[in-house]
């Protein structure tokens, strides 16, 4: 075949050379019928189970793209669960199924057709892009209605270039990436969510290219340059020697990347700094090994409570933090108690539905009005101390009296198990996430009472701000960057320093190559976050001085605006550039 190349737009850097698959659309084997009004309230019931099932599968899809997203992106995902939960969008099927006898099947696609072409239609690009968000929280209903299999793409047995019409964010955050090079699609835009995900998950990837599955097959060679928006099938030997060339020098750069990932992060200067992993799973500690990552700062341990249909016991937990522990080694894993409610629903835990649940009974607040589920926890990480370095985290903290009371909780499970003669590191550290914009305000008091401070930039930007991070309509005030957050990470900074302990970061901002000079600068002591970050973020905090950090914070705290800070934050990334 000659030549032949398509013009796309390029959302996500990056160039590959392999062979094609072309991934169709999944087909679901369901009835187009009608039912009987004998039949109505088993099917009903039949439905609910499906949006239940549906619910529980995106909590599952949420952790997964915690851990491997930054913050704002990762939030994207939960606007599958706002469809499942929306009061008119399920309601309306069963409506179809209660007033016309639709069967379930038939109701789901019907709604949901009608949702998505609300937004197919509407002039704004971003919210048309949406429509693609409705029809694959439609195609989960009808996977749990019919009970046939999710395609998840993880069983593939050699790398390929994925080509396809569309992909939801499920399929992109589901991706193994050890087979998945790249992908190119029909559909889709720069504000697609599955566009979003490809550039935070480091995919190199093309979107909205026309008529692109007209020619192909699986099995085809091709090459896709993410940053010119180009695919090309059938390469001549001339142009693959060009893009060979233009490979060598990107292995190149991410080789130097790795290569500073297996030393210890410290600046030019001699300033060290601990790069650490964020975390949801034994199998994350693991892979963030391979990426330098130097501990563990934030171990979300919620993944445990979302990914079932009961609470864990005390042994399961305490069998997935020993294997954490373990895998870690001398290596310090900071693990967060259970930080639940908000967006993060748990139906089984009993969370009374709240009209603001951010400002709710969430994280800390849950735990201590169910203290058997946090002593449990509890006891499960003081038990697994014993296998490596662990430390206890709690989140939320807006106050010197709720501190308190948690480090009574841990008090009072570190006195069970000496009852119970087991063994735990009677000295653990316990710290508190800074996420809360009072937390911050009043951290020289709560210095005292911890052994560390972990900033949480995702909270703390939403709530100083006063940003829901999951509005589409108001993303753009939120801002890790905007002066307020940066004067409060510099005043929990100060207050770390004059206690003597250390200060630590695991939200998005610190895995943010722009934002790592500024940190330096501001004195933290240990940056944690998604693995796939940690080679870049080590092999720049190497070409950095701290002194020179310092006075570019002293510019930036001039700044009075978040846009002026990336302005002076570009300028020095450009000076410094490889």
């Amino acid at each position: 075949m000659k030549e032949k190349i398509y013009h796309g737009i390029g959302v996500s850097e990056g160039i590959r050379v392999g062979k094609a698959l072309v991934y169709g659309s999944r087909v679901l084997p369901h009835a187009d019928r009608t039912i009987t009004a004998e039949e109505v309230p088993a099917e009903l019931e039949r439905l609910q189970n499906a949006v239940e099932q549906a619910k529980k599968e995106v909590d599952r899809l949420i952790v997964c793209a915690s851990s491997q997203l930054k913050g704002t992106e990762a939030e994207v995902i939960r606007g599958q669960k706002t469809f499942l939960s929306d009061p008119a969008f399920c309601p309306a099927m069963k409506k179809l199924v209660k007033e016309k006898q639709y069967a379930p099947e038939k109701a789901v696609r019907a709604v949901t057709e009608q949702y998505a072409s609300l937004f197919a239609n509407m002039d704004n690009a971003y919210m048309r892009e949406r429509a693609a968000d409705v029809r694959d929280a439609g195609r989960r209903l009808l996977r749990y209605l019919t009970g046939s299999e999710t395609v998840h793409l993880k069983h593939l047995t050699e790398p390929v270039i994925l080509v396809a019409d569309d992909l939801s964010p499920s399929d992109t955050i589901q991706f193994d990436r050890s087979c998945i090079l790249a992908f190119a699609t029909q559909k889709g835009g720069k504000t697609s969510h599955t566009s979003i995900f490809a550039k935070s998950l480091g995919i190199p990837a093309i979107v909205g290219i026309p008529n692109l599955l007209e020619q192909i097959k699986t099995g085809d060679t091709v090459i896709l340059d993410g940053q010119q928006g180009t695919f090309t099938l059938s390469p001549t030997p001339q142009t693959t020697e060009v893009y060979s060339a233009r490979i060598k020098r990107e292995e190149e750069r991410k080789e130097r990347y790795m290569q500073a990932s297996r030393q210890n992060a410290h600046t030019l200067d001699g300033k060290r700094i601990v790069a650490a992993a964020n975390i949801g799973s034994a199998a994350d500690a693991q892979n963030s090994l391979a990426m330098g990552a130097e501990g563990a700062g934030l171990f979300r341990t919620e993944q445990m409570y979302l990914s079932r249909s009961s609470a864990p016991t005390e042994e399961e937990q305490f069998a997935v933090y020993k294997k954490v522990a373990k895998i870690y080694g001398h290596r310090r894993v900071i693990v967060r108690t259970l930080d639940i409610g908000g967006d993060k629903e748990v139906d089984y835990l009993g969370i009374a539905k709240e009209s603001n649940p951010f400002l709710g009974c969430r994280a800390i607040r849950y735990c201590l009005r169910n203290e058997h589920v946090f002593l449990t926890q509890l006891r499960a990480i003081l038990r697994a101390s014993v296998y490596g370095s662990i430390a206890v985290m709690f989140p939320m903290i807006s106050g010197l009296q709720e501190l308190r009371r948690a480090k009574d909780m841990l008090q009072k499970a570190k006195e069970q198990l000496k009852a119970l003669h087991l063994p735990f590191d009677e000295s653990i550290p316990v710290g508190i996430m800074v996420e809360v914009p009072a937390a911050a305000i009043m951290s020289d008091i709560l210095a005292k009472e911890v052994d560390f401070f972990s900033i949480g930039t995702n909270d703390l930007v939403q709530y100083t701000l006063a940003v829901d991070r999951g509005n589409e309509t108001i993303s753009y005030l939120y801002d890790y960057f905007d002066p307020a957050v940066i004067r409060l990470i510099q005043h929990t900074s100060q207050a770390a320093h004059t206690a003597g302990i250390p200060l630590g970061m695991c939200g998005a901002m610190a895995g943010d190559p722009l934002a790592v000079p500024l940190l330096v600068g501001l004195g933290l002591n240990e940056l944690s976050m998604p693995a796939g970050s940690l080679p870049q973020v080590k092999y720049l905090m190497g070409r950095l001085s701290a002194g020179s950090c310092r006075r570019l914070t002293e510019q930036v705290m001039s700044c009075r605006t978040a846009q002026q800070v990336r302005l002076v934050l570009q300028d020095y990334q450009n000076k410094n550039k490889e």
